[in-house]
């Protein structure tokens, strides 16, 4: 995932006219997040009719336009491992309990 941000934000600097990633990003915030949600959405699919290699190809399009995303606003992978890395100190139960626990 660090290469593929790595490679989303050396393309994000070429022409739109030469880069997919340029075109998104230049498009904005909005259009990154409804081309990744096309994406979840078919990877869903893919994983309800149980095909496999299907599944494969539509998550790395998740994956992809997740980094775009992220880079839309200007989130760092290394902040999502951050919240990641956090929550997996703990049983997943207790940090789902401890985010809707009461104040």
């Amino acid at each position: 995932l660090n290469d593929l941000e790595a490679i989303v934000e050396q393309r994000s600097s070429a022409g739109a006219e030469t880069s997919y990633t340029a075109r998104l990003l230049e498009k904005g915030p909005l259009k990154c997040a409804e081309k990744f949600g096309e994406e979840a959405v078919e990877l869903a699919l893919a994983t309800a009719a149980q095909e496999q290699g299907d599944v494969a190809n539509e998550a790395a399009d998740v994956l992809y336009h997740l980094m775009v995303v992220l880079r839309a606003r200007s989130v760092g992978l290394d902040q999502v491992m951050e919240i990641l890395n956090q929550r997996t100190a703990q049983s997943g139960l207790a940090e789902k309990a401890a985010r809707n626990a009461p104040e």
